[in-house]
């Protein structure tokens, strides 16, 4: 049976998905949790195959015996992964998970999305949403766990989720009282309630004001990093429509996942020029100017995501009606396992 090495990814929206693909491949897996060298940035700058960005005991635990695969993401993992590739000889398969910042040929498998822009490539997997471990299983483990808790509010349910700030997009107190706004009518107008989760980018001003915005019957949830009862997934698993703020594809990624309604909510600017009043934050207002001033390999554009998602009827903006989703027969968990079997022969053995 095939062997991975896991360079574990140092972003958590990363670590989920080259996380979830490990587990869905099935395969001996061994993670490795690397630290880095503050200063050094020349060996992905320069597309090297290098430790040189990882400390002396990251590198020892480097060696022999080689793994069939290598599995990570991240800019700081890529030399890392090259070099174990390199002194393989032959032996390992490098798999990419996001934006690759190398030569694509540098990779045996790119898993990407949309957002990055990456060119068609023999060795580039471009899925629509991004990879998770939002399963039916987990999700059906989840409805038996958290339906007692909500059994108290009136159905149908409408699950909220909140993002936060993403690049030329800002999810401030604006845009949060918008969302409760629209969302309490959603609920009001069915005589359902709300069920809503914030997330570790959404913002206490942001969290207040959707808080007080909302005047529906309502579970609110205030993520916390240390809560060992977190009621996110079970507010997945018993939606009956979702509303999901646009600025994160992992969260649109888990949702779609349900197979219920998923709205979009457009924290302002998403659909071309705003019609509404947004949050101003002058990052965002340099990403934007980045966006369309400068090389494209150093932005991602989420919107390219919106037009998919709505074109392929697996998302709708708030303001429309999204009627039934539908589960795809293929999912991009599916596509990208069978891409990464394909690259070891001793898969099918």
């Amino acid at each position: 049976m095939p062997v991975i090495w896991l360079i574990d990814a140092y972003r958590a929206g990363e670590q989920g998905q080259v996380r979830a693909l490990v587990d869905a491949l099935g395969w001996p897996c061994e993670t490795k949790r690397l630290t880095y060298r503050k200063h050094a940035v020349l060996p992905h700058v320069l597309g090297l195959a290098s430790t040189r960005g990882i400390t002396t005991e990251s590198v020892a635990m480097l060696e022999p015996p080689w793994p069939d695969l290598v599995i990570s993401s991240g800019v700081r993992n890529e030399p890392v992964c090259r070099w174990i590739r390199a002194h393989s000889g032959g032996i390992t398969r490098y798999v990419h998970v996001g934006r690759p910042w190398g030569p694509l040929a540098s990779f045996d498998l790119v898993i990407t999305t949309p957002q990055y822009r990456v060119p068609d490539h023999p060795n580039v997997l471009n899925n629509l949403l991004t990879l998770h471990s939002v399963t039916p299983e987990r999700l059906a483990a989840a409805r038996d766990q958290w339906g007692p808790v909500f059994a108290h509010l009136p159905r149908p349910y409408i699950t909220v989720v909140a993002g936060g700030d993403s690049g030329p997009f800002t999810l401030g107190p604006l845009a949060a009282t918008r969302l409760a706004q629209q969302a309490s009518v959603l609920a009001r107008q069915s005589g359902g309630s709300l069920l809503v989760s914030t997330s570790s980018r959404t913002s206490e001003e942001a969290i207040d004001a959707l808080q007080a915005g909302i005047n529906v019957p309502n579970y609110f949830y205030r993520w916390q990093p240390t809560d060992p009862v977190n009621p996110y997934v079970g507010m997945l698993a018993l939606a009956d429509r979702l509303v999901v703020t646009g600025d994160s594809i992992a969260m649109l990624s888990e949702a779609c996942a349900t197979g219920r309604p998923v709205q979009i909510f457009d924290l302002g600017g998403m659909r071309g020029e705003s019609t509404v009043d947004v949050d101003f934050r002058m990052t965002a207002t340099l990403y934007a100017g980045l966006m369309r001033w400068c090389w494209q390999r150093l932005s991602r554009d989420i919107t390219l995501v919106h037009r998919q998602l709505r074109a392929t009827s697996r998302a709708f903006w708030m303001e429309e009606e999204s009627g039934a989703s539908v589960l795809p027969g293929e999912s991009d968990m599916d596509r990208a396992v069978a891409a990464v079997r394909a690259l070891v022969p001793s898969a099918a053995e």
